[in-house]
């Protein structure tokens, strides 16, 4: 709209000009030296701690709707961060999998966390990394966001609709938390983990993250006994019990590990449960000791 209006301000004064009409009292005639300046064009820069109603990998002016995170939305910015160094002189956003998208994430990791109170990870929670349009970056754009979503389960990253703001929301004991869960085990394959208290009748524990090596994502999947042997030291140190050739026979696990895409872009992080799958629990088993699981050979 405004160029439309500007387009007919400056055709009427050369319609003026070209008439030859005498110049109206205060007008010099003079076609430049009574013009503002035309303003630097102002690149779109999101905010920090606002909340959205929907989730979003690229973030641009016209998808930007801001909502109150005391009513109903998606997900939440925690933090608003800026690429910098050789990165910033790409012809593009930071490429998936390139060092310069995995430098964001860990940034992204690091900043939520501070702002959460806790891991992530060890919580219903997901991240998203969001940076610019192809067409902002091209106008300037260099920032990230580093947004936050409730998701419905461990197994299930969805995000809920929910109100309130996620900061500090792990600096307490939260439901967000990860706790005890019923494993679902169908001829021998785990089809998904219902969440109950601990109190409750259960087979499986969060016992914490283990940070998988850097390998490729087909490397990974490929071998599953690394990631059970990985999970094991994190459940020998939660529960107590000694990390020896005797801990699988004291206590099994389970594990779930990041999607692909997150995996290229730098998140190694492995979510590690124990497992019980010849009795109950009805306790947490943190710290319990050997004690809590006695060695089984049969």
């Amino acid at each position: 709209m405004r160029r439309w209006i500007g387009r007919i301000a400056i055709g009427s004064v050369l319609a003026l000009v070209v008439a030859g009409c005498g110049n109206p009292a205060g007008v010099d005639g003079e076609l430049t030296d009574d013009w503002a300046a035309i303003p630097e064009p102002v690149t779109f820069v999101p905010e920090s701690d606002t909340c959205h109603p929907r989730l979003e990998r690229v973030g641009s002016l016209l998808a930007y709707q801001p909502v109150d995170c005391a009513k109903p939305h998606i997900a939440e910015t925690l933090h608003l961060g800026t690429v910098t160094g050789a990165d910033a002189h790409r012809d593009t956003p930071p490429l998936p999998g390139s060092p310069g998208r995995r430098a964001v994430r860990a940034d992204c990791e690091k900043r939520v966390n501070e702002r959460l109170g806790g891991d992530w990870r060890t919580a219903r929670l997901g991240l998203s990394v969001v940076l610019p349009s192809a067409s902002g970056w091209r106008g300037g754009a260099r920032w990230y966001r580093c947004d936050v979503h409730e998701a419905r389960s461990v197994e299930d990253n969805t995000p809920v609709r929910r109100s309130g703001s996620l900061r500090d929301v792990l600096r307490t004991p939260s439901e967000l938390a990860l706790g005890c869960f019923r494993p679902k085990i169908v001829d021998g394959s785990l089809e998904g983990m219902e969440a109950v208290p601990c109190t409750a009748r259960h087979r499986s524990e969060f016992a914490g993250i283990w940070t998988a090596p850097d390998l490729s994502y087909e490397e990974f999947v490929k071998d599953d006994e690394r990631a059970h042997r990985g999970c094991r030291g994190v459940i020998a140190r939660y529960t107590g019990i000694p990390n020896d050739g005797n801990l699988r026979y004291r206590v099994g696990s389970i594990y779930y590990y990041p999607n692909e895409e997150d995996w290229r872009d730098g998140h190694r992080g492995v979510q590690c449960f124990l497992w019980m799958d010849d009795r109950d629990l009805t306790r947490s088993m943190k710290g319990v000791g050997p004690s809590g699981f006695p060695i089984r050979y049969a």
